[in-house]
Order: structure tokens, then C-alpha cells, then sequence
């Protein structure tokens, strides 16, 4: 079990506010089109989502994905967020599948228009993308490595210092490629 994820306890939250909304893991399911299992194996802490997937369940929830990495202090003006104090979470026991660990960089600040995240990511094969879709923009920088991005027909390389900006409406995914980890700075916009 990871230490962060623990720490966090995403899938308390997740259940506390649907449970608090009235809806049943069903209709969680049919809000977001995720699966029952999936949203009972998050709600246990058995797998960290991604942040696609978060973003379809806080969405359904009516709250933004800031909620659940929030701290218990008062929304401020001004966030700080020193290196030390990231939280990494890293993605339970679908690493090899999913590729990547995410670290918010905004997680005090409640209430905010966009989410920022620096995301890690390993080397996969093309076959292995995951494909997600979720309403919003995203805004992508290379700090570090080679990413390759996938929508419809269209594949980009991006490197080091490299940007790409999308609608994240329609499906889309990413890869490591080059043999060493690429870190980004990762930004979407939800609806």
C-alpha cells in the first residue's frame, strides 16, 4: 500500500461526499462511466485514480479536484507549496500499466480555476497508452526527457522545454519514450 495514498485517503473522500450527495456507487458509475468495481477498488484505497479519472468523479460530485488534496486550513489568496511538502501519489498497484506519479501543486488552495501538477512518468510501449478523456483544457511543459502524444490520428514529440495545449474533451494519451523518466508540469482547466 502506498504511504502517500494512505496518507490522503482519496477513496474516504470519494465515498464520504457521494454518500453526502446521496448517490449510490451506481450512480456514480453511470455519472462518471467508470465502472463499479473501479470506483469500489478507489473507495477502498486499492488503486490510486488518475487524474483523468479523478477529474470525472469530482465533476460528478460537483467539487473540483482540489477538494481532495486539500488541507483542513481556510482557502487563501496566496498558496505556497514548498518542495518538501508535495505530495507524491504514485499509482497503487497499476505503476507498470499507467506509467506515471502525480505531485499537486496547489493541493491548500480549494477553490481555484485550473489544478497543476507535476507528473513522472516512465518509458512505455505505444501499445500501453492509456487513454483518457475528461471536460476541460490541459496544458502540458517537458522539464524533463521525451513525451509522445496521442489524439485521433495525431502523434507529437515533445521535448525538453517543449509545450502542448488541447482540449482534453476527446481522448487522448502520452508516453515516455527515450529510456529515461519524463517529468512535466501538467495544468488542466476543468469545464
Amino acid at each position: 500500500m502506498n504511504h502517500a495514498l494512505v496518507s490522503l485517503d482519496l477513496g474516504s473522500q470519494v465515498r464520504k461526499l457521494r454518500n453526502k450527495r446521496g448517490l449510490t456507487l451506481q450512480d456514480l458509475a453511470d455519472l462518471t462511466g467508470l465502472s463499479k468495481p473501479n470506483l469500489s477498488q478507489i473507495e477502498n484505497n486499492l488503486v490510486t485514480p488518475p487524474i483523468a479519472t479523478l477529474l470525472k468523479i469530482s465533476s460528478a460530485l460537483g467539487v473540483g479536484i482540489g477538494f481532495f488534496f486539500k488541507e483542513s486550513e481556510p482557502d487563501r489568496d496566496i498558496v505556497v507549496v514548498r518542495r518538501e511538502d508535495r505530495t507524491g501519489i504514485a499509482k497503487g498497484p497499476h505503476v507498470s500499466q499507467i506509467g506515471y506519479q502525480y505531485e499537486p501543486l496547489a493541493y491548500p488552495k480549494v477553490e481555484k480555476m485550473m489544478e497543476p501538477f507535476i507528473v513522472h512518468m516512465e518509458e512505455r510501449a505505444a501499445e500501453d497508452i492509456v487513454y483518457n478523456n475528461h471536460r476541460g483544457e490541459e496544458f502540458l511543459y517537458v522539464l524533463n526527457g521525451t513525451l509522445e502524444f496521442h489524439r485521433g490520428e495525431t502523434t507529437v514529440t515533445l521535448n525538453q522545454g517543449d509545450s502542448l495545449y488541447f482540449d482534453s474533451s476527446l481522448p487522448h494519451g502520452y508516453r515516455g519514450v527515450g529510456g529515461t523518466v519524463i517529468t512535466l508540469v501538467v495544468i488542466y482547466r476543468p469545464d
